[in-house]
């Protein structure tokens, strides 16, 4: 039987085996890479270096007022603007505070607020030393064709509010959105964070205000420190690779990541060692060392625990400035000491510069806990906590 014949059109023609085919030369491909600056990219970059300034870190005040009156009835009193004011008054306004704090997040409605003698709260920030900053995400809802899981809102409008946030004292932004690891997260969830912050990054310095970047991955659940870190990876990559796509100018803005830590039903609970090992790992697998600043949040974690585990994270060395933007964690005790009594005053402001300097001392890596009063160890995790 005659063997077979191979036809194939992609062959050579048996008189062309053998001949040299030439390769075509290379075309010339342009790619436009023109990114227009922010006009307000030196004052950005300045300001990132003011907030991320040794021993020093932000004070965050931006609950919504809802939250904030949860807060006020936890000490008998009704959620009135005047009640507002007196709380937050009292925190911005302790004396010394901007020794430890260079920063302070603001809820809209304070932005625009004066004391009961007519200074403008942000003055009086400044006066300090403290930038004024601004919550600019309008809060979380239910993420459609997600399992259960969250979204924020918020960038419709964004950049007239900035510009006007901006106009009124504001220097830095804010923008909160939750990644929860008991539901996933999926990578839906993932990737609507990450493009949102993204987007809000970017439209924030256009118009002159420092981004806080933070895509807090809850403490909710039972999972291990082994999830988290993994999960936290997943996000971080993904909020930067999206960052790049929108060029967010990296040297002019914050990070305000968790802190790697198991989730607040795990039975293996871990150590500040383990927590500032899973951290440190995380940071320096993740984020360029262009980024000034690390403002870690403490998400629910008791006064004391978020200040161990910040001073653990930096016993060692970081190309960032590594520190702590906390709510609770900061104002906790001094809330509890003030118990809206004006003879309380001066006392819950000693209780505030109390967990500052402790925080600062952390920051530098020289924190202990010794003489720390056992109620500042008392947990504060909040099941699907919201501000």
């Amino acid at each position: 039987m005659a063997p077979a014949t191979l036809k194939s059109s992609f062959l050579p023609k048996k008189a062309e085996w053998g001949a040299t085919r030439q390769a075509a030369p290379p075309k010339t491909v342009t790619v436009s890479m023109a990114v227009r600056a922010s006009p307000y990219a030196d004052e950005l970059v300045q300001t990132a270096k003011t907030i991320a300034s040794p021993g020093r870190g932000i004070l965050a005040t931006d609950e919504t007022n809802g939250t904030c009156g949860k807060k006020l009835a936890s000490i008998g009193l009704e959620n009135t603007e005047a009640n507002r004011l007196a709380y937050r008054t009292l925190l911005v306004s302790a004396p010394g505070l901007g020794q430890y704090i260079s920063g302070v997040i603001l809820f809209e409605e304070t932005l625009y607020q004066s004391t009961a003698d007519g200074k403008k709260i942000t003055d009086i920030l400044v006066e300090q030393g403290i930038v004024p900053g601004i919550k600019v995400d309008k809060g979380l809802a239910p993420l459609a064709g997600s399992n259960n899981e969250l979204w924020c809102r918020g960038l419709d409008g964004l950049a007239s509010r900035e510009a006007a946030y901006y106009q009124a004292g504001a220097r830095f932004a804010k923008w909160r959105t939750v990644l929860s690891i008991p539901n996933g997260p999926s990578e839906l969830a993932v990737k609507e964070a990450a493009c949102g912050l993204a987007r809000y990054a970017a439209i924030s310095q256009d118009n002159g205000l420092v981004p806080i970047v933070e895509p807090e991955i809850l403490l909710d659940g039972e999972h291990g420190i082994e999830r988290t870190f993994e999960v936290a990876l997943k996000v971080w990559a993904e909020t930067f690779y999206y960052m790049a796509e929108n060029n967010v100018m990296l040297e002019g803005i914050l990070l305000k990541p968790s802190m790697v830590t198991p989730g607040a039903e795990c039975e293996d609970k871990a150590t500040p060692e383990q927590v500032a090992s899973y951290s440190r790992k995380l940071l320096h697998r993740r984020v360029p060392p262009a980024v000034p600043g690390i403002m870690f949040l403490s998400g629910g974690q008791s006064e004391v625990e978020a200040t161990q585990n910040l001073n653990a994270i930096n016993q060692t060395p970081h190309p960032w400035h590594v520190s702590f933007s906390f709510a609770r964690a900061l104002q906790n005790t001094c809330l509890k000491t003030w118990a809206g009594r004006p003879e309380n005053v001066k006392a819950a402001h000693d209780a505030l510069l109390l967990r500052a300097k402790a925080n600062s001392l952390a920051q530098l890596g020289k924190y202990t806990s010794d003489g720390e009063d056992a109620e500042a160890s008392e947990g504060m995790f909040v099941k699907n906590y919201v501000y």
